[in-house]
């Protein structure tokens, strides 16, 4: 039985980045939808359900933090885990990261490995709670 792809919101505002992480998902089976910023990101999510959202904290319009605030307040949204890819790599703001929402907070510039482990282990632990 083929299992059905894991949907993955890419909000980032650094061209380059956004299409090497959205194009490295799929090449390993993802489905992706990717977003400029996080207002670009709230639309998003009114029409594309994502099974993790993988969010970068600096961005023009909405940052990643404001995003996953927005995020976690909404009942049908609120469960969906996120990811921040970030420049930001001061303790306090990893700390404000986390304590906002986020699974994990990996910092740029980022391994591809990493970032693959921490998005399987992020879908995998998701599959096994019931919400």
């Amino acid at each position: 039985m083929a299992e059905e792809k894991k949907n993955i919101l890419v909000i980032e505002d650094e061209t380059h980045v956004r299409t090497l992480v959205s194009r490295l998902l799929e090449k390993n089976g993802y489905a992706v939808r990717t977003a400029e910023d996080g207002l670009d990101g709230l639309r998003a999510l009114e029409t594309f359900r994502p099974d993790l959202i993988i969010a970068d904290v600096m961005m023009p319009n909405l940052d990643g933090l404001t995003f996953t605030k927005a995020l976690k307040n909404r009942r049908e949204t609120k469960m969906i885990p996120v990811i921040f890819l970030t420049a930001k790599t001061d303790p306090l703001s990893m700390i404000e990261g986390i304590n906002v929402g986020a699974k994990f907070y990996i910092t740029k510039p980022f391994q591809i490995e990493d970032v693959l482990a921490k998005v399987k282990k992020v879908l995998t632990e998701r599959g096994h709670r019931i919400d």
